[in-house]
């Protein structure tokens, strides 16, 4: 019987500097490209986060942070208008700070 060993009898061959570059386009080909959103996502998203706002509900985030989608489960504290950001409190009372222009997606949870 033929025993392969797969990656391991060519990565003898190659160089280090050859594995490592690899091992990075490997981790580089997961990347999310960021979406666009249009005017009325947009809308639809802000009339989300006042009413968020205004009654505490419970809401899920998706923002897009380090070229990866991430979601966040919490409740709208506050809006920093300065800084344009939310001050999101999760479920284990952690704060968490999202810049708007970050955001994908928002949606209730309940």
């Amino acid at each position: 019987m033929l025993k392969d060993r797969g990656r391991m009898k060519w990565t003898a061959m190659m160089l280090p500097e050859h594995v490592t570059m690899l091992r990075e386009w490997a981790h580089e080909d997961s990347y999310e490209s960021e979406r666009l959103l249009d005017e009325q996502q947009l809308e639809e998203m802000n009339m989300t986060m006042g009413e968020a706002m205004e009654t505490g509900k419970t809401v899920t985030i998706t923002y897009y942070e380090q070229r990866r989608y991430q979601l966040l489960i919490g409740t709208i504290h506050y809006y920093n208008e300065i800084q344009q950001k939310l001050h999101v409190i999760d479920r284990f009372e952690q704060p968490h700070y999202i810049a708007l222009n970050r955001m994908v997606d928002i949606r209730f949870t309940d």
